[in-house]
């Protein structure tokens, strides 16, 4: 009796062969040698999509308009952003010697108050560059120079100069407009 369900087995199978082979386009597709599956064995395929969530949704997508702004809507305050740094440079360095390693140090400090203070303008898509320069002020002379590719229409600097006894400070706020 094991020989004949072995018989109906591989019947069976070859049936199924030849079925799927007629759906592919009337090739038959043979295999080679003989095909041993354990009795027990068998493999399954499931897919489960519930087509509720998938209609929502594509239904439920929310058009948006572009937000980018080729200008500002409103002109940077330069005024504002000076006497920030007029008081910030004038509260730090009004008392101070020129030491160069504290003066090394200040300019990271003040450069980094000033970059907080104008940040709390909540000045909208404006780029910040804060340059702070401390130098020792002698009978000597230095010459400063900066660089920037921008636009005139919406990019623009703040700038000032501290002076006391033994000590020069040059502070510049350069915002570029980012669309």
């Amino acid at each position: 009796m094991m020989t004949s369900d072995l018989a109906q087995d591989r019947a069976a199978g070859s049936l199924r062969q030849r079925a799927s082979g007629a759906s592919l386009g009337g090739r038959e597709f043979r295999q080679k040698g003989p095909r041993r599956r354990p009795k027990d064995s068998m493999s399954t395929v499931s897919h489960v999509d519930e087509p509720g969530q998938h209609e929502d949704a594509s239904r439920l997508t929310v058009q948006m308009e572009n937000s980018y702004q080729l200008g500002p809507t409103e002109p940077f305050p330069a005024v504002v952003v000076n006497h920030i740094l007029e008081d910030v440079l004038t509260n730090y360095l009004q008392e101070e010697h020129y030491e160069p390693e504290l003066c090394r140090q200040m300019t990271k400090t003040v450069s980094e108050v000033i970059k907080a203070r104008v940040k709390d303008l909540l000045i909208p898509r404006y780029k910040l560059i804060v340059v702070c320069h401390i130098g020792q002020l002698t009978s000597q002379s230095v010459l400063i120079g900066s660089r920037c590719l921008w636009d005139p229409k919406s990019d623009t600097f703040s700038s000032y100069i501290f002076r006391n006894s033994s000590l020069f400070a040059l502070a510049n706020v350069y915002a570029v407009y980012c669309e």
